[in-house]
This record gives C-alpha cells, sequence and structure tokens, in this order.
C-alpha cells in the first residue's frame, strides 16, 4: 500500500514537472513572428494597426471568456449528470418531465449573452465602416491566379503581383516558410497612413485577407467593397485569398511592406508615378476629388479607380466629303 502511494506521488510530481517545463518553454518555441504565421503559436497574429487592435480586444477580453465558462459549465453539467443520475445511483428515476423555471433561464440566459456579445460586435463593424479621412487610395484586383494593384491618386499604374517562386524564396536567403505567402511585387504603403483599398476581381470570386491588419474583404466581379487600415509600424506582412477560386488558390499570396514617407516617395517615382497631384481629382484619398465632384460633377479618385466603358460614337456618314487641306 505504502509502495502504491509512493508511486502516485512520484508519478503525480513528474507530471507537474513535465508541465511546468512545457509551459516555461512555451515562449522559446512559439516567438510571435509579426506578419507572418508563427510555429507553435497559440493565438491571433500580434496587431499592426488600429483596427487588429480592436479585434484582439473582441476576441481575447469577449469571446474567449464567454466560450470558456459555457463550455466548463456544459462539462461540469455533463459529469455531475452522469455521476447523480446513472442507474446505479438513482434506481428510480423521476416522473416529471418539464420545470418552468429551469426553462426561463436557459432560454432567456442565451439571449442576454447574445446580447452582449453583439454590443461589442457591432461597435467592431462600425470601427470597420467608419473609415476616417484617407491618405492614399490602393485598388487590388483579383485574377485566377494573381493579384494587381493600382495607385489612382499617385498615378502608379496597375501592376501584377505573383507568388515567388519557391527557388526564388532560397536564392535571397528568406525562410522556407513564407514560400506561397511572398510576392515579387508588393502592395507599398507609408507607416501612419489611413489608406484605402477598393477590392474587386476580373473572372471568379476572391478574398483580399491580411491577419495583422485585420483584413478580409470579398474581391467581387463586376462590384467594388471597400476597406481600410493604418500600419502602425514599418515591416513585411503576409496574406492570402481566403476564398477558394480554383485550381490554384493557394498561389495568391498577398505582401505588404510598410516603409517611410521617403521610401513611399521613392518607390512611387520608380513605378512613374509622383506624389504631387497634376489636379484636384487626384489628390491622396480621393478628398480633394470628392470635393470637386460636388461642385463641378468632375469624377472622384473612387470612380476614375474604376474602369467606364466610353460611350459608342457615332459613325460618319458614308459619303462625307473630305475636308480639304487649310490653305499654306
Amino acid at each position: 500500500m505504502g509502495m502504491g502511494t509512493r508511486a502516485r506521488a512520484i508519478i503525480g510530481g513528474g507530471i507537474t514537472a513535465l508541465s511546468l517545463a512545457v509551459f516555461s518553454a512555451t515562449p522559446t518555441w512559439a516567438q510571435e513572428l509579426v506578419g507572418q504565421p508563427t510555429d507553435g503559436g497559440l493565438g491571433l497574429q500580434p496587431a499592426a494597426s488600429p483596427l487588429k487592435v480592436e479585434a484582439h480586444f473582441f476576441h481575447d477580453a469577449i469571446l474567449m471568456p464567454i466560450i470558456t465558462f459555457i463550455s466548463l459549465l456544459v462539462l461540469g453539467l455533463l459529469i455531475w449528470i452522469c455521476i447523480r443520475y446513472n442507474k446505479k445511483a438513482n434506481p428510480v428515476p423521476a416522473k416529471w418531465s418539464h420545470n418552468t423555471l429551469i426553462e426561463i433561464v436557459w432560454t432567456v440566459l442565451p439571449v442576454l449573452i447574445l446580447v452582449g456579445i453583439s454590443l461589442f460586435s457591432f461597435r467592431l463593424l462600425f470601427a470597420y465602416h467608419d473609415m476616417p479621412t484617407p491618405d492614399l487610395t490602393v485598388k487590388a484586383t483579383g485574377n485566377q491566379w494573381n493579384w494587381s494593384y493600382e495607385y489612382p491618386d499617385q498615378g502608379v499604374a496597375e501592376y501584377v503581383s505573383n507568388m515567388l517562386p519557391e527557388d526564388e524564396i532560397a536564392a535571397r536567403g528568406m525562410p522556407h516558410s513564407l514560400y506561397r505567402l511572398a510576392a515579387d511585387e508588393p502592395i507599398v504603403v507609408p507607416v501612419g497612413k489611413t489608406v484605402r483599398v477598393l477590392v474587386t476581381a476580373t473572372d471568379v470570386i476572391h478574398a483580399f485577407a491580411l491577419p495583422a491588419f485585420g483584413l478580409k474583404t470579398d474581391a467581387v466581379p463586376g462590384r467594388i467593397n471597400e476597406t481600410w487600415f493604418r500600419a502602425d509600424r514599418t515591416g513585411v506582412f503576409y496574406g492570402q485569398c481566403s476564398e477558394l477560386c480554383g485550381v490554384d488558390h493557394a498561389f495568391m499570396p498577398i505582401q505588404i511592406n510598410v516603409v517611410t514617407e521617403a521610401e513611399f516617395a521613392a518607390w512611387v517615382a520608380s513605378k512613374g508615378g509622383s506624389m504631387t497631384p497634376r489636379t484636384p481629382d487626384q489628390a491622396p484619398g480621393g478628398t480633394a476629388a470628392q470635393v470637386a465632384a460636388g461642385a463641378t460633377g468632375a469624377p472622384t479618385a473612387v470612380e476614375a479607380a474604376v474602369p467606364v466603358a466610353a460611350p459608342a460614337q457615332p459613325a460618319a456618314p458614308a459619303t462625307a466629303p473630305a475636308v480639304a487641306p487649310a490653305a499654306q
């Protein structure tokens, strides 16, 4: 009997020591990488924008405690019922089948929980739709199977972004974990600026998703959806198309390089664009264009980013006389 007690003590101590070792080692094997997946990570990616910070709060402080409480409550009730009301402990079952108080509680309590969650959920949804005055606009178009980007405010023409091949990842000395995440032509934006993203597609439904910024917006052919972000640090951030769009769906990475304003201006110049608007319609974010449109009917930067078919011109009469050249 004494030997059994000693053995149980040794086993219990070993389990405790192993648990403490694993817990203390967790920060070592799950170092969080900003802007990309983390091997062994247990939570969401670190937030790099105000929207993602609010999403973290909603998940960590609201949803997780409620989910944990409900799960433990249901587990406790199941264990209690199995022990207290099994055939051995309760050979004569009760004859009643309804309890008005209990039925009211399990109807009203879930309603109150859902209402409480909705208050925080609506607040977060409003933050996503309440975009501040944008500093620049990026148009992102999903294609089978790559992304193309355009900067209408800076006059940067549309360019195509493809996934970096695996051998190119190795040649650049990048970690292999970035395979299918890194792109050859990323989005480049300045740090601390509000970026409006116009999202559409040319063929099927895609989705523009980047976890570190809390972005996930469907790219629908014939429709333009809008989202925004403001990066709070420089760095490279990765996402992917998150809508199953065909056989090469896994080969549509999204890479956003957040740089300083000087580096952004140099990148714009390298793409043939300009940081100085040539007309009010090309002002950053399209804000000046919206004001001008209200007074003159001129198209805004958002409208300019959407291709519109030119109206057909009437054909000239077949018998129209030729115009004589002007006299010299």
